[in-house]
């Protein structure tokens, strides 16, 4: 029952318009040699508190798709799908992290929103070399988007879940 929810939700999460499938994205940037494993992630109640409350954000989903990059069976990145909804549209962000926890790339995988909404190429360059050592606020540190300011909290916000789902799942203790 507990996987039939799971993957319910996952269907569910990812009906907005596909704008490029995750494991391109992800050979784009590290090259087609590389294996990539696709895993479903359950956190528990206390460890979802503790990612959300890392990431400074409301309680939200327990469920994230992540991805394990490797070449030579050696760790490259690790990419994290963050499904969330803007305005009342699905958007799922894939946020990709070396192993010392710096965004190499951020790719937006899909969006329901009108296309002028959708963040910039130039946008979402911004957050690379970015880690949990940045605050990654909007109005802040990264810049506001006059017109698509839904979108550009959510990529922002996204990030520091995504980083705060890489320090609970990946990162070397």
């Amino acid at each position: 029952m507990r996987y039939f929810l799971l993957s319910l939700f996952l269907l569910t999460s990812l009906q907005a318009k596909l704008l490029i499938s995750p494991f391109d994205a992800l050979h784009a940037v590290y090259g087609k040699e590389v294996k990539i494993e696709k895993k479903n992630v359950l956190l528990t109640i206390d460890k979802a508190e503790i990612v959300y409350k890392q990431a400074k954000m409301k309680k939200g989903s327990k469920i994230f798709r992540t991805y394990r990059i490797t070449k030579d069976n050696k760790p490259v990145a690790y990419g994290v799908l963050i499904s969330r909804v803007v305005r009342s549209k699905d958007a799922a962000i894939l946020y990709m992290i070396s192993p010392e926890g710096v965004i190499d790339a951020v790719e937006v995988i899909a969006f329901n929103e009108p296309p002028e909404f959708t963040p910039s190429k130039s946008y979402v360059d911004q957050f690379k070399g970015k880690s949990t050592k940045d605050t990654l606020r909007v109005g802040k540190d990264i810049p506001t988007v006059t017109g698509a300011t839904m979108g550009a909290r959510n990529v922002t916000d996204g990030a520091r879940l995504a980083l705060a789902v890489f320090d609970m799942l990946f990162k070397e203790k």
